[in-house]
């Protein structure tokens, strides 16, 4: 078997550019269309967890959170329209922004108790544990 090496200088793209310079894997072509996913940071405590996701930008009233079973549901969709007009033309532009992530909560958590808290582009929210599910301190157990 012989190997070529193809040289990207005269234009001609690498095997690696095939694979991954199109629409399917380029993912920041799907940044630039509008189409993002907030990032998200879940910790856990021992009597809560965390979801702690960053949408700047946004009011509380944008936001949708619901629980289905075990599901947790955050979305958003917001639309923007800015009109200017001037003597001779009119500019119109229309912005939109959704976006929908979903978490499989574990059995542990109390879901009645969920809140959730939006402050300075940072959407909270807390799953507090059941209590059986919260961790007990150690405990002598006598002999009898």
């Amino acid at each position: 078997m012989k190997l070529v090496k193809r040289n990207a200088d005269l234009g001609l793209p690498t095997l690696w550019e095939d694979l991954f310079n199109n629409d399917v894997f380029n993912f920041p072509s799907f940044v630039a269309r509008g189409t993002t996913v907030p990032a998200v940071n879940i910790s856990e405590t021992d009597n809560d967890y965390t979801v702690e996701m960053a949408v700047p930008g946004m009011k509380k009233s944008d936001f949708n959170i619901n629980l289905d079973h075990n599901s947790l549901t955050i979305s958003s969709q917001q639309q923007v329209e800015k009109e200017e007009k001037a003597k001779n033309f009119t500019k119109k532009e229309f912005s939109y922004r959704s976006f929908e992530r979903s978490f499989t909560l574990p059995e542990t958590v109390d879901q009645e108790k969920i809140s959730a808290k939006y402050t300075d582009g940072v959407l909270k929210v807390v799953l507090p544990k059941k209590e059986e599910a919260k961790a007990q301190p150690a405990k002598m157990i006598k002999v009898s």
